[in-house]
């Protein structure tokens, strides 16, 4: 697969059709057990990148930290309201 910012928007819309099918696909045609599978696996990659910046050092990432409910990074000093 091509880097999604040099592809066009049809190849990207392709791209995404063809990676539909596949999960679908993978859980025996079964479009519920599809998305289940995907929010599972979505979950451990989120508890996964919360470990990794657990156990990262706070001068390793300058003070950066992840915002669960933003899902980026944010700075220890932003106000968040």
């Amino acid at each position: 697969m091509a880097d999604p910012a040099e592809q066009s928007p049809v190849d990207q819309a392709a791209d995404l059709e063809a990676a539909v099918a596949q999960a679908i696909e993978a859980c025996g045609g079964d479009p519920v057990a599809a998305v289940r599978s995907l929010i599972v696996m979505n979950s451990m990659l989120e508890r996964e990148l919360a470990d990794v910046y657990a156990k990262a050092s706070r001068g390793y990432l300058r003070g950066r930290k992840v915002s669960p409910a933003q899902g980026k990074l944010a700075l220890d000093d932003d106000k968040q309201s």
